[in-house]
């Protein structure tokens, strides 16, 4: 089944989704757009697109192409209007995050996804890391027992220029995001409330929001702890965060790289403590869905051809926005809020 796609946002992240949607077999990117034409035309002249559609907006882009899927790059405040005209032109949609700037506009586009049957699904690329879905394979097993809090630490200092730079929230709309869908993946559990607090160091090269502390309840009375900075120069994380997920009978660590351990407490005692032993971590299996941003996108164009939904769609991924939004909220506010969808 040849599917028809135009892609609007032609930024530096559209290399990302350009390098991926070449290699799905049957995927034509038919058009782009941008607000800046001369950005379109030069990454159309990058990817050899010498047939594509350049314009400058998307109602042009989606009447001159008339694709099944759109695929959406826009900076977040103007998503909720792209993915709104793609469902309206009948197009099945796959946007960057964060899926909608507001919780009320994250409802909107699942009802209108719902009511168009198209799909709307956002590209969360961290569930689809390999180490990432060994661990929800560890701990769906049981190999830590029931969990009883999750750590998270994110530590780097980019410089990107551009948007992020002068938006608000960014550590927590632009990247924690991430951590936060990927520890609903890895854990299985949703989250009841949240309090935060955001501040901005000495030094910061950001306008808002670059650093955070955030604490949530998960809905099994456990914790997850999330502390991070866009601005901390020196000793860097992994862009996945160093985690810690600890159990009722051991507990599992992760590098953000390759290195996952995980040990567990015997009946025995050595001293103070209890002695504990290594336990292997699961290996792939063949139903786990990997490859990161390629993956999404096979997911989500399996979907488009009749498969099953994407693990992305709008109605489960609002949940790790309306994480975000929590914090945000919380943050802004000075205290705890509940979370609910």
């Amino acid at each position: 089944m040849r599917l028809r796609a135009s892609l609007i946002g032609c930024g530096a992240m559209s290399r990302a989704w350009l390098d991926a949607a070449g290699k799905i077999d049957g995927l034509e990117i038919v058009g782009l757009a941008d607000l800046d034409p001369a950005r379109a035309a030069s990454r159309a002249a990058e990817f050899g697109l010498n047939d594509a559609i350049l314009t400058g907006d998307v109602k042009t882009l989606l009447a001159r192409t008339e694709p099944d899927i759109l695929l959406d790059i826009v900076v977040p405040a103007a998503r909720h209007t792209i993915v709104v005209a793609g469902l309206d032109a009948g197009c099945h949609v796959l946007s960057e995050k964060p899926m909608a700037e507001t919780l009320d506009e994250a409802r909107d586009l699942v009802a209108r996804a719902r009511a168009a049957k198209r799909i709307h699904a956002v590209v969360q690329n961290r569930r689809y890391l390999e180490s990432v879905r060994r661990i929800a394979r560890a701990v769906a097993a049981g190999a830590i027992g029931e969990v009883t809090s999750v750590h998270a630490d994110f530590f780097l200092a980019p410089h990107f220029g551009g948007f992020r730079e002068e938006m608000n929230h960014v550590l927590l709309l632009d990247m924690a995001i991430h951590s936060f869908d990927a520890m609903r993946c890895m854990t299985g559990l949703s989250v009841d409330g949240v309090y935060c607090r955001e501040w901005e160091p000495e030094g910061s090269w950001y306008r808002q929001g670059s650093s955070a502390v955030a604490l949530f309840d998960l809905e099994n009375g456990a914790v997850f702890t999330y502390r991070g900075s866009w601005c901390a120069q020196g000793l860097g994380t992994s862009w996945e965060c160093a985690w810690r997920i600890v159990g009722a009978k051991g507990s599992l660590v992760w590098d953000g790289r390759d290195d996952i351990r995980i040990e567990v407490a015997g009946d025995a005692l050595s001293g103070l403590f209890a002695e504990v032993s290594s336990v292997a971590v699961p290996p792939l299996d063949s139903a786990d869905k990997v490859g990161g941003h390629l993956g999404v996108m096979q997911d989500f164009v399996a979907a488009v051809r009749g498969g099953t939904e994407p693990e992305t769609v709008g109605r489960d991924n609002i949940k790790s926005l309306a994480m975000a939004l929590g914090a945000i909220h919380s943050a802004e506010q000075s205290r705890r809020i509940d979370i609910s969808i």
